[in-house]
């Protein structure tokens, strides 16, 4: 563990599964960028919530990641699974999302 400034950072499952969120979260966030930019057949309306979405989902995977990077230490051996099981379901979530907007567009 390691200590700067009072700052401790752990390299546990729950410090790995922040860094984790981080990284994909900004990998969502290029991905999203990337689809709508090249999406022209959707409505107004679909377009402003898959922008919303795009917006939202990379901010808050980040402060989540974050939270666990420097936070995650201090976590029980429950509530890190927890934790897991919800980065299962975030990760098949932003998985469907695009492989449907890569098979909307062809």
């Amino acid at each position: 563990m390691f200590t700067f400034a009072q700052v401790n950072i752990g390299l546990n499952v729950a410090s790995l599964l922040g860094i984790i969120y981080v990284l994909l979260g900004a990998a969502y966030l290029i991905l999203m960028v990337f689809f709508l930019v090249q999406t022209t057949r959707l409505t107004n309306q679909a377009l402003s919530l898959y922008i919303i979405q795009a917006i939202f989902i990379p901010v808050l995977m980040f402060l989540s990641g974050v939270i666990l990077i420097f936070q995650g230490w201090r976590l029980d051996p429950i509530l890190q699974f927890g934790q897991f099981l919800s980065f299962l379901i975030i990760i098949y979530f932003c998985i469907k999302d695009i492989v449907i907007n890569v098979y909307r567009n062809r």
